[in-house]
């Protein structure tokens, strides 16, 4: 009889909360790895995992469960807590290299009650439609962010990455996006959501199109970058650091 693995997710803002349910094997991971990506495209504050109805049958799986929980952790400012893992579990993934500062917690109902204790990060959304007014509109949006936040020495780079970001969407995927621009400690969080599964192009320096040089431009402009794959599209992030803590 074929494995089952339930991913039910009860929140998503400000704290999304997974609860995972069934059994956890090479066959269910696929499906664990997509569900956890679902969860961190919306760019929650954290994300709860609940697995204390995951049954794990299989040792393999329980490296499974860390690359899944611990490698897609590197999207940026969103910590991880797995909640209600059994002794088995915590020990695996407390073992892992990859999981280094993941955090674990008892019980889920308190690590959310712990999290609404934290300070909320200082942010704007907003939905855009793939047209080229989006990308003033998103200028002016950064711009006036990074001057109520005091990271003025940040705007001209800011606004720059997020044209570009925003430009990418309006000339290849053609979809309405999601734009999220966040204060995190001294992070400045950038994440576009559109609805397009077409993944960026290599950064190949023989690309020599616009969007090859836009993707460039974020990655020599940024600390770091990447692309979250999900089932209806994708998130394409960025991260700058500033010089304080706000």
């Amino acid at each position: 009889m074929p494995s089952q693995l339930v991913c039910r997710p009860e929140r998503d803002l400000p704290v999304a909360v997974l609860t995972v349910s069934g059994t956890l094997d090479r066959v269910t991971g696929d499906a664990l790895g997509a569900a956890v990506r679902r969860s961190l495209s919306s760019l929650p504050e954290r994300l709860l995992l609940d697995v204390g109805r995951l049954h794990v049958t299989d040792p393999l799986a329980l490296t499974t469960l860390g690359a899944v929980v611990c490698q897609t952790a590197e999207f940026p400012g969103v910590p991880i807590v797995v909640c209600g893992a059994d002794r088995p579990t915590r020990d695996a993934l407390a073992a892992s290299s990859d999981c280094a500062g993941l955090e674990l917690a008892d019980d889920c109902d308190r690590a959310l009650a712990a999290a609404g204790d934290q300070p909320a990060p200082q942010g704007v959304r907003v939905r855009l439609r793939p047209v080229p007014e989006a990308c003033r509109q998103v200028r002016h949006l950064v711009g006036q962010a990074c001057a109520a936040w005091q990271r003025s020495d940040l705007t001209a780079t800011a606004t720059l990455v997020a044209t570009e970001l925003v430009a990418n969407v309006v000339r290849h995927a053609h979809t309405t996006m999601r734009f999220t621009f966040e204060l995190r400690g001294n992070r400045l969080i950038m994440a576009v959501r559109d609805g397009s599964l077409r993944m960026p192009r290599t950064l190949d320096p023989a690309v020599t199109d616009a969007g090859g040089r836009g993707l460039r431009l974020v990655r020599d402009l940024t600390d770091a970058w990447g692309v979250l794959p999900v089932s209806d599209g994708k998130v394409v992030w960025t991260q700058l650091t500033t010089g304080a803590t706000a």
